[in-house]
């Protein structure tokens, strides 16, 4: 692979993490995002529109791999206009420039019907506006592949946390700010069931390695992530141990997400969410250790790690 390893939406969470990631596969790693901006000293940079189709045309020219890490605004109508356009374009500018594409992807197209754990194989009728989208894209994706446009893979991470998404990340937004600052926390849904979270220095090395894996192509990988996650409760008791604050909480329900919305305006995208937060939901990554040796970090470890960025 003597071409670009480029990162479609460089500036998010994951895309950070993997362009240190990318380096230990190549020192040519490209970022691309409306403001770039270098994390490894002699990155290449370009500003793009991904929803420009020429825009995103050179911005993979000389890529062999390609990686969609963008992370639109968290509103279903931008999906909606969007998604569709951005992943079109990627796929026409992979093809033209001969490049296999790694899609980061989440879990928001998976049933609502769940059977624990969640394994690649799950049924895929998503019950929000935004699972539907992201449902669209995938068939997009992979319809592409099928009809031999290119070589694509699907990196498929749970909800995330960790370095880098302090202002994306639910768990950040309705736990550790609320907590570290000595206020109380938010869940949705029950805080009896068990959620799980991937850990974004993991989800990036792993996203790398799945790249620069030739076999790992044609498929769908989840990512690695911790086994025995935590309850909303442990959670949060955990989080304010770690502050040696008050195990403090609010539920949220759906009605409870709409009034937050008048004051937060992403969280009125959270009510159609919140079956993901009602039920068990436990994310597999056995198909992935079992044929790489990276093993998920601990729960333990990564709210360690992670606890720098909230100093409370």
């Amino acid at each position: 692979m003597n071409g670009w390893q480029t990162i479609l939406g460089a500036g998010g969470a994951i895309g950070h993490h993997l362009a240190r990631e990318l380096r230990h596969f190549t020192r040519r790693v490209r970022l691309v995002g409306r403001h770039p901006r270098a994390v490894n000293e002699d990155d290449e940079l370009v500003q793009a529109d991904l929803t420009e189709a020429e825009a995103t045309r050179e911005a993979v020219k000389g890529s062999s791999v390609v990686y969609l890490t963008v992370g639109l605004p968290y509103n279903h109508r931008i999906w909606r206009r969007d998604w569709p356009r951005v992943m079109d374009n990627t796929i026409r500018a992979c093809r033209e420039a001969g490049a296999r594409l790694v899609f980061f992807d989440n879990i928001y197209m998976y049933s609502a019907e769940l059977e624990v754990p969640i394994t690649e194989e799950h049924p895929q009728h998503p019950p929000s506006r935004k699972g539907a989208v992201r449902k669209e894209i995938l068939d997009q994706l992979w319809q592409a592949v099928g009809n031999g446009e290119l070589e694509a893979l699907v990196a498929r991470a749970a909800d995330f946390y960790g370095p880098h998404s302090e202002h994306s990340s639910v768990l950040g937004v309705t736990v550790f700010k609320p907590l570290a600052s000595g206020k109380s926390a938010v869940w949705m849904g029950r805080t009896d069931k068990q959620h799980s979270f991937t850990y974004t220095p993991d989800a990036a090395r792993a996203t790398a390695l799945l790249g620069n894996t030739p076999e790992a192509y044609g498929q769908t990988w989840h990512l690695p992530t911790a086994p025995d996650p935590w309850t909303g409760r442990e959670w949060i008791e955990t989080v304010a141990a770690a502050y040696r604050a008050k195990p403090n909480f609010q539920v949220a329900g759906k009605t409870g997400l709409y009034l937050f919305g008048l004051f937060k305006p992403v969280m009125r995208e959270f009510p159609e969410m919140i079956y993901q937060y009602d039920r068990d939901y436990v994310f597999s990554s056995a198909k992935f250790e079992a044929a790489f040796p990276l093993r998920p970090t601990s729960y333990e470890e990564g709210l360690s790690r992670w606890k720098s960025a909230f100093p409370g």
